[in-house]
């Protein structure tokens, strides 16, 4: 007779796989009647818990990952954080998890507070919310999901939660002091300050850089890339810094035409500096100087994290930060 397993019952069910494991170790979250339900369909269908430690004992063979990523980080362009979601959901398949991603709507995120309808249908056993979303919707979905979850590019203190970032604050100190090094030293940086924490923390890298070679930057030379829906717009100033700190390449690239629209030569006349190295589908391959994230080490160390989070209830929770490395290539010069 073939082996029952846990997801074999919550199939049967309709439930997920770790509610009829909390059911059957006696913890929280499962009401009594859903609970002795459990408990008579696992006895009728001959369910046998292995032996072993705990841990073995109590963890499912499959789990139901749902993900989540704003409207704001997908507008115009194939994302970044679309490119991060590819590389999580490959990775998930390859440890027998199933995910189902769902795009959160403006209006949702930060006035109705819905949750998307591929998730409430799916009933996850854990979440992944890749990219900054509204903090009060976060404590929604925590409280009404109630299961495991991990946040990608993003952390907040107020969650103390698992969290997995890049290194955007040395990443950017290192990216703005490479430009220096190239005796580039009149700089602006392009990017949304207030728009994300990890455009924030760049920024906070490239004043680093500032502060320590008692260099300024002019008001016009912090300059935004993007509305509020995450569309990419940027305007020149009117006197032209040596170089530019872009967020992101996406931002580069778009102050890259620019200047060219302008007449300006990259990087004879003025150099471009990027970060993330991710080169958007349909773009010229113009050879951004770049500091590049590593996203397979990302999403490898989150779903990592999620998976001791729903073998392990209760277990410690932490923010951990994954370098990258400076990818020189053409559009910085040296002076």
């Amino acid at each position: 007779m073939q082996k029952v397993r846990l997801s074999d019952i919550a199939q049967k069910l309709g439930v997920s796989t770790v509610t009829v494991h909390n059911a059957l170790c006696g913890r929280k979250g499962v009401s009594e009647a859903l609970r002795g339900r459990i408990v008579q369909t696992a006895s009728e269908m001959g369910y046998q818990a292995p032996d072993g430690g705990e841990e073995k004992k109590d963890a499912p063979d499959h789990w139901d990952i749902g993900v989540v990523i704003a409207e704001n980080f997908l507008a115009q362009y194939e994302t970044y954080y679309w490119k991060l979601y590819q590389e999580f959901a490959k990775l998930a398949a390859e440890k027998n998890c199933t995910t189902v991603v769902d795009v959160l709507k403006k209006e949702a995120e930060r006035y109705t507070h819905e949750i998307p309808g591929a998730l409430l249908e799916a009933e996850p056993d854990a979440l992944a919310v890749i990219g900054e979303i509204d903090i009060g919707y976060i404590r929604m979905l925590k409280s009404r999901m109630k299961v495991p979850m991990v946040y990608i590019d993003f952390y907040n203190h107020e969650i103390a939660a698992d969290a997995v970032i890049a290194d955007n604050f040395y990443g950017m100190y290192q990216m703005t002091e490479l430009l220096f090094s190239c005796g580039l030293e009149r700089l602006a940086f392009v990017g949304a300050v207030d728009a994300a924490a990890s455009i924030m923390d760049r920024y906070l890298g490239f004043m680093r850089a500032m502060v320590i070679r008692h260099r300024t930057a002019p008001p016009e030379w912090i300059i935004r890339d993007r509305d509020e829906m995450g569309n990419l717009e940027v305007e020149l100033p009117k006197h032209m810094p040596q170089g530019f700190v872009c967020n992101c390449d996406l931002a580069a690239e778009m102050v890259i035409d620019r200047l060219e629209a302008a007449g300006y030569r990259v990087p004879e006349d003025v150099s471009v500096a990027g970060f993330d190295n991710f080169v958007r589908k349909g773009c010229r391959k113009r050879g951004i100087t770049t500091y590049e994230t590593d996203r397979k080490a990302m999403v490898k160390t989150a779903l990592d994290k999620l998976i001791k989070q729903l073998r392990t209830p209760g277990r410690k929770q932490s923010c951990q930060i994954i370098p990258g490395q400076i990818r020189w290539k053409n559009s910085v010069r040296k002076i």
